[in-house]
């Protein structure tokens, strides 16, 4: 077993552990910097199959950005935990549905191999060794190569469906709310100095 295995192993392991305290940990905090920590141990995998750029992208969108706003959101709300898991048997039912139709299709790329993964993907469950990288390659260059050529319109639609929901997302807290204190600037700018100051003549009473 070479090093770059070992490797492997260790951060699969750490990144096995990590994923379960996501979903275990009691406190959202915790559940988010477990999440984080997942991302890290993704991102060394990502290294290790010579796919830097992905990493580097892993780290400095979902960790730095991403995880960072869930951590802010999760921290500024006044989430009742107890409250939460008051419902949790009564959906505990789907959730293991769901957790099931999960493992299946997991189950069927990795054990049944399916046609449409690439065997070079798989080369770490099937034990086919990945052909070594010619010199001068970049991983960057074949990922937009690939993007923009092969996968073009997946990437648009993607890219159209996350600037629906940016979109959507906006509209919901941007609605105006029913006694809700808001700032007209244009009223504001509007303003004339005789308008913002009365001056008002007092007549004194002589003793």
């Amino acid at each position: 077993m070479t090093f770059t295995e070992i490797l492997f192993y260790v951060f699969s392991a750490i990144l096995v552990i990590s994923s379960i305290g996501v979903i275990t940990a009691r406190n959202p905090v915790h559940s988010a910097l477990f999440l984080v920590f997942a991302f890290f141990n993704s991102a060394v995998l990502w290294l290790l199959m010579d796919a830097e750029f992905l990493a580097i992208v892993l780290v400095l969108v979902y960790v730095g950005a991403v995880m960072v706003l869930f951590l802010f959101v999760v921290m500024m709300l006044d989430i009742n935990v107890a409250q939460m898991r008051a419902g949790f048997t009564k959906f505990a039912p789907l959730g293991i549905v769901v957790a099931l139709i999960v493992i299946a299709e997991i189950g069927s790329v990795v054990w049944l191999k399916s046609s449409a993964i690439d065997a070079a993907a798989l080369g770490a469950s099937s034990g086919v060794a990945a052909p070594a990288a010619a010199e001068g390659y970049s991983n960057t260059q074949a990922l937009g190569e690939l993007l923009y050529t092969q996968y073009l319109y997946p990437l648009e639609l993607a890219s159209v469906l996350l600037l629906v929901a940016i979109v959507a997302a906006i509209s919901l807290t941007m609605h105006k709310r029913t006694g809700q204190k808001v700032q007209d600037i244009n009223a504001q700018v509007a303003v004339n100095a005789k308008d913002r100051i009365r001056i008002v003549k007092m007549v004194t009473e002589k003793e």
